[in-house]
């Protein structure tokens, strides 16, 4: 767990403007990559699956 900060009225709006950018805009399109690249075939030689999933990883851990 990350220490508390103080933030600002126009960081927090800076963040919460982020938070819908990468929920409704970046996560849907992260999921329509993996989707694409499990479409491929086998996921152990995928490595477009291995990378749109590295993606989504980072992607949930910025919204988290």
């Amino acid at each position: 767990m990350e220490p508390r900060r103080q933030v600002t009225r126009e960081g927090l709006e800076e963040i919460k403007k982020e938070l819908e950018e990468l929920t409704n805009v970046r996560r849907p399109q992260i999921i329509a990559t993996v989707a694409d690249a499990r479409s491929h075939g086998d996921l152990r030689e995928n490595s477009a699956y291995d990378a749109a999933r590295n993606d989504q990883m980072m992607l949930e851990r910025r919204i988290s």
